[in-house]
């Protein structure tokens, strides 16, 4: 599909201006930021951010970035979905008819009745998605109204932290492993490893904190493939590792520390459990512990650096200095990003992770950082708190197996991660996608997902209710047209980081025939007779401030009323950190009075649970290195040599805004590729290529540059998927090339472990 251009917004006004704040609607960036929208005759004349006063570590400013600030260009887009669509052509021909909402609500009504006395709850389905990310908005509507209706399949982990939220509970029991952010003022050296809060937001203010660390004295490693904006703005050093190879550079980091006698061996013997063998559970003394693997005891192969090099193109010299500077610091955060974690063995990389900050003894240590996913301690956020009430179901599948549930749900059992009954009789029968892009565009493997939801034998009916004709509202029997989180009544919190709460009150009226999510999901409840149920006898606004109230007398006493933030036009109430939180502090002070929610009480470097998978290839109970399913060191690379990674991108979060011409502008897409890789192709820079796998093909301009490693090449992630009369990919989806394997103990998704080749347009035709 053709992306056009954003409508021509007039630069002339007539009426009085007026400047409102709001929270961004941040559609799940990675953080929450205030923006001061001013609106002019009905329309917005430009963005700005948060004007408070002072800039201070306890309690900075939610400065947005290039995508909240060019949401006028969103907003007033020419392409806003403006009434119900019914499918009259194939699916997927792009052929709709304009309907009433009341035929609309009654399609969804009906299909809902007939999908749960056919088949049952549980073959309807509402995807992961975040279009729409706030405490009204996206799809927790949907979710409550199924749950009042009997349930439906739901959806456990998440496209983002499937193997980092999983992996990190089996080292400490919990998510909540991370100080609060102002404590890395207190650290002495930081590893960014893998990790780009500039480009993907990781918490609001994350480039802050960092700045004023290494002001404070702080050396900064980043260790990734790419030269990203955050090695350039906030490192000291950029180290370029092989993609899929981290495990191997920290076992070998590990083998530094304990052949040289470094590493903390006081913390290891009192807070550890599987390190060596006078560690391992009773019913394990005769299996491989941590320090056997780094060691080579059983396999022979000691970690040592030279064996990482050769592996990870990591010099071993800088393996050594890093091992060293790491362990010798006074305290030292190693900070885990997420794209490594969406890989083949994903859950190996965070377990490892976290296990080189337990032997250098930072955990529960001030200036230190346990790793993994390291939820905050303390405040953390208020996850999707309008009630979605409790699923009668109790059905449960990995949200990145949706399309297996399709494909072939009466097989899916424990093993591919079905979880509350013991099988799916008929598998996924309907989709709700509430702004949701994920179902294709953002799903593995665009060409095989295709295929499977244009069967309209095995998915019988799919709705889409989104603010614009996405690629996956291409393939709807159904499109519903939502409004924007301007033009309704929304509250965020700090995601996952952040002590604030940003107030969104309605700047505009719902244009055309929209409505918001939650009255989309009303109107439907009123079809199937559960309107007061749902609805409690309120709307947008009245929800929010009774959460309002309920925020205020469980953790925010001094949290304006709905009045207040009205009248005031403050926009955020935040509260500051004058003394940050340190996760596991307790645990590290006294151990036996306060264990961890692990089954030994102890941090588990040896897993049990992992162990009796009974999948020592793929689930190894201590982390090790395991060889990609597709690698350069497979016999895939003879026909396919370049790794392919998917990073986050500036100008989008995921494929929202991708339609949005300012950002395509400054950042357009294009394919990322090394000099030295691009002169074995005879490739020139801004040349169109072709990217090609088994699984597709993408055609885009290649921007050649040193900043990323060679073998390596990045086409940002969330382009939307536009193909050719010849079904090649002009519009530069990296899902056209990915996979839908996921990984083997947290069923995630594997999408960044991808190999390809690389050549001019041309060559072949």
């Amino acid at each position: 599909m053709a992306i056009r251009p954003t409508l021509e917004i007039s630069n002339t006004y007539t009426g009085e201006e007026k400047m409102i704040r709001t929270g961004c609607p941040s559609h799940n960036c990675g953080g929450r930021c205030l923006l001061r929208v001013h609106v002019r005759d009905g329309l917005i004349t430009r963005i700005e951010t948060d004007d408070r006063p002072g800039d201070t570590v306890a309690d900075p400013q939610l400065r947005a970035c290039i995508r909240g600030r060019s949401y006028r260009h969103r907003q007033h887009h020419e392409d806003r979905l403006k009434y119900p669509l019914k499918r009259v052509g194939e699916r997927g021909s792009g052929k709709f008819e304009r309907i009433s909402w009341d035929e609309a609500t009654d399609l969804v009504a009906a299909n809902i009745k007939r999908i749960k006395e056919r088949y049952g709850n549980t073959s309807i389905f509402i995807p992961y998605g975040t279009g729409s990310y706030n405490q009204t908005g996206g799809r927790w509507s949907a979710e409550r109204l199924m749950n009042l209706y009997g349930g439906s399949l739901e959806y456990y982990n998440s496209y983002s932290w499937a193997c980092i939220s999983r992996a990190t509970a089996t080292v400490y029991g919990t998510d909540v492993c991370g100080n609060q952010r102002q404590d890395w003022l207190n650290s002495k050296y930081i590893i960014m490893w893998g990790w780009n809060p500039s480009e993907m937001r990781d918490g609001t203010n994350s480039e802050y904190f960092l700045k004023e660390a290494r002001k404070k004295g702080a050396k900064v490693i980043c260790i990734d493939p790419r030269m990203t904006m955050s090695a350039v703005s906030l490192a000291d050093e950029w180290i370029a590792i092989r993609p899929g190879t981290d495990v191997a550079m920290m076992s070998a980091m590990a083998y530094v520390m304990i052949s040289e006698g470094l590493y903390d061996r006081e913390f290891v013997d009192r807070y550890c459990m599987g390190f060596d063998k006078s560690q391992m559970p009773q019913a394990y003394q005769n299996e491989e512990s941590y320090r056997d693997y780094i060691l080579g005891t059983r396999d022979k192969q000691p970690k040592t650096p030279e064996w990482a090099e050769n592996i990870t193109t990591v010099p071993k010299q800088d393996i050594i200095r890093i091992a060293r500077e790491y362990v010798t610091a006074e305290s030292a955060v190693l900070y885990q990003g997420y794209g490594m974690q969406r890989r083949a063995y994903g859950e190996q990389v965070v377990r490892a992770g976290c296990v080189l900050a337990a032997i250098t003894g930072n955990v529960g240590k001030s200036g230190g950082w346990a790793s993994g996913i390291a939820l905050q301690a303390g405040g953390g956020p208020l996850w999707n708190v309008l009630p979605v009430l409790e699923n009668p179901t109790g059905a449960k599948i990995p949200s990145f197996l949706w399309s297996e549930a399709v494909l072939r749900g009466p097989e899916l059992t424990k093993k591919e991660g079905l979880v509350g009954v013991d099988s799916l009789p008929h598998g996924i029968k309907m989709i709700w996608a509430v702004a949701s892009n994920a179902i294709v565009n953002q799903h593995a493997n665009i060409n095989r997902t295709i295929e499977i939801i244009k069967d309209t034998s095995r998915l019988e009916f799919f709705a889409v209710q989104d603010n614009f004709m996405t690629v996956t509202a291409q393939f709807a029997d159904l499109v519903l047209p939502a409004c924007t989180q301007f033009e309704t009544w929304g509250m965020e919190d700090g995601w996952k980081y952040g002590e604030e709460l940003i107030f969104q009150p309605k700047i505009f009226d719902t244009p055309w025939e929209t409505k918001s999510d939650y009255a989309i999901c009303a109107a439907v409840a009123e079809k199937l007779g559960i309107r007061e149920e749902f609805s409690e006898g309120r709307d947008e606004k009245q929800w929010i401030s009774a959460l309002l109230d309920e925020y205020r007398e469980h953790r925010f006493p001094n949290l304006p009323s709905m009045q207040e933030f009205e009248e005031s036009n403050i926009g955020v109430y935040s509260r500051p950190v004058d003394e940050p939180k340190v996760a596991f502090k307790k645990f590290r002070k006294n151990p036996d009075e306060n264990p961890l929610p692990t089954a030994s009480g102890k941090i588990e470097i040896f897993c049990e649970e992992m162990f009796n998978r009974n999948l020592p290839d793929e689930v190894p109970a201590i982390p090790k290195y395991i060889q990609e399913w597709e690698s350069p060191f497979g016999k895939e690379s003879e026909q396919y040599p370049l790794q392919v990674i998917g990073t986050h991108f500036m100008p989008r979060v995921h494929s929202t805004f991708a339609n949005v011409d300012w950002n395509r502008e400054a950042f357009p897409q294009r394919v990322f590729i090394n000099p030295l890789d691009a002169q074995a192709r005879g490739l020139k820079n801004g040349q169109k290529v072709k990217i090609f796998n088994d699984r597709g093909t993408v055609i885009l301009p290649c921007r050649i540059t040193r900043r990323i490693l060679p073998g390596v090449i990045n086409i940002p992630q969330g382009a939307w998927w536009n193909p050719d009369k010849d079904g090649n990919d002009i519009g530069g989806s990296v899902n056209t090339l990915t996979s839908e394997r996921w990984s083997p103990f947290a069923f995630g998704n594997t999408q960044h472990t991808i190999m390809a080749e690389v050549e001019p347009l041309g060559r072949h035709q």
